[in-house]
């Protein structure tokens, strides 16, 4: 059977300008990756990311410690499908529907930084109504963000050898619609352990030609090693 491994990107840029940065800590995380999996001799036939900044830029410097030790490393090819959904989108237009029950919202998402334990809790209630699909048609919906992922998967899956060692370089909602996708858990529970996605850890499916199977989720033991409690980050 083959492997693909999704991965999460690094830590962005929570609360800067441009979120889609790998923070210091993100670059760090990727870093440890990189040498965990190239100290494991975990090698790969295929590397695939989405086109975000903070994917490509995991990617890349995970990659660049196999070269460090000799070990090859495959070129990277960019699938959009692999994106995050877009969250900005989804609290424009989600966040009306909130606001009488929760006045202080506004002034929470937009100063989430300073507060993360509060914009976690309304970013949640937000995804919630999302998943409805009660909203404008101009958003995209949870269904169709779904369909986009499952397209990606299915192009991965029609060019695969079923010996082949897969590096998906992704996020964590893409992680959420393909456990739901290949699980068949509800979208409300799959969230639930979206919320648990540790930067740069790494979920496994194996495959034979189109079955795909979870193997495992949410692994960071490459975090987990180094006893430094700082690198467990999940945004």
């Amino acid at each position: 059977m083959g492997s693909i491994y999704l991965i999460r990107h690094g830590q962005a840029s929570f609360g800067a300008e441009d979120y889609d940065v790998l923070s210091p800590m993100g670059i760090r995380q990727a870093e440890v990756l990189g040498k965990h999996l190239a100290q494991l001799g975990v090698t790969f036939d295929r590397c695939v990311s989405g086109d975000l900044r903070r994917q490509q830029h995991t990617a890349q410097t995970a990659l660049a410690q196999f070269g460090a030790i000799g070990l090859p490393a495959p070129e990277i090819t960019i699938d959009s499908a692999f994106n995050e959904f877009d969250a900005d989108a989804v609290i424009r237009a989600m966040l009306p529907t909130l606001q009488d029950e929760e006045p202080g919202a506004l002034e929470v998402l937009r100063n989430g930084a300073q507060n993360r334990a509060e914009f976690q809790r309304l970013f949640a209630l937000l995804i919630g109504r999302w998943l409805t699909g009660a909203h404008a048609a101009e958003l995209e919906s949870w269904a169709q963000f779904v369909d986009k992922v499952r397209g990606g998967l299915e192009r991965i899956l029609a060019q695969a050898d079923s010996r082949q060692n897969i590096a998906v370089f992704t996020s964590g909602g893409t992680i959420t619609a393909l456990l739901h996708l290949i699980s068949g858990v509800p979208a409300d529970k799959a969230f639930e352990l979206n919320w648990q996605i540790v930067n740069t850890s790494l979920s496994r499916l194996k495959f034979r030609g189109r079955e795909v199977a979870l193997a495992s989720f949410n692994s960071c033991i490459h975090l987990e090693l180094l006893k430094t409690p700082e690198l467990i980050t999940y945004r």
